[in-house]
């Protein structure tokens, strides 16, 4: 089964997860110049990592993790997604929609472009979820 996920990851990564990936990382960065958006850009690296690698991992809200809420699965999350998406998310979304639509063109880029959809969704509110790796069965 691992191997199966790696060979995904090496096609993900040369299909669009690169650029996807640096973008995440790009924003990361760019949050990382003001002091009120570092907890934004630390998130950007943890889902760029999972934008260069995302078969095998996927995001949950940490207060499933948790059972309790902390600072960003409330209303102060809630507030920091509404901004995240006004700044950031709504370009990162766009950027793997695009890439989904041409992952989807071909029948083999399928897989790809679903997981493109759900990063993209992520990208809209991040703020409270965390990435863990899937269990193996």
């Amino acid at each position: 089964m691992s191997l199966l996920r790696l060979i995904f990851n090496i096609a993900w990564f040369l299909m669009g997860g690169f650029v996807m990936g640096l973008a995440w990382w790009f924003v990361g960065v760019l949050c990382f110049i003001s002091i009120i958006g570092i907890p934004f850009g630390r998130a950007c690296f943890v889902i760029g990592e999972l934008a260069f690698w995302p078969f095998g991992q996927e995001t949950v809200n940490r207060k499933h993790i948790s059972g309790q809420e902390d600072i960003g699965t409330g209303t102060l999350g809630l507030v920091g997604n509404v901004i995240w998406f006004l700044c950031f998310g709504i370009w990162l979304a766009i950027g793997h929609l695009a890439h989904a639509l041409a992952c989807f063109v071909t029948i083999i880029g399928i897989p790809f472009a679903l997981q493109h959809l759900k990063l993209a969704l992520l990208s809209l509110t991040p703020i409270g979820q965390t990435v863990i790796a899937k269990p193996t069965y």
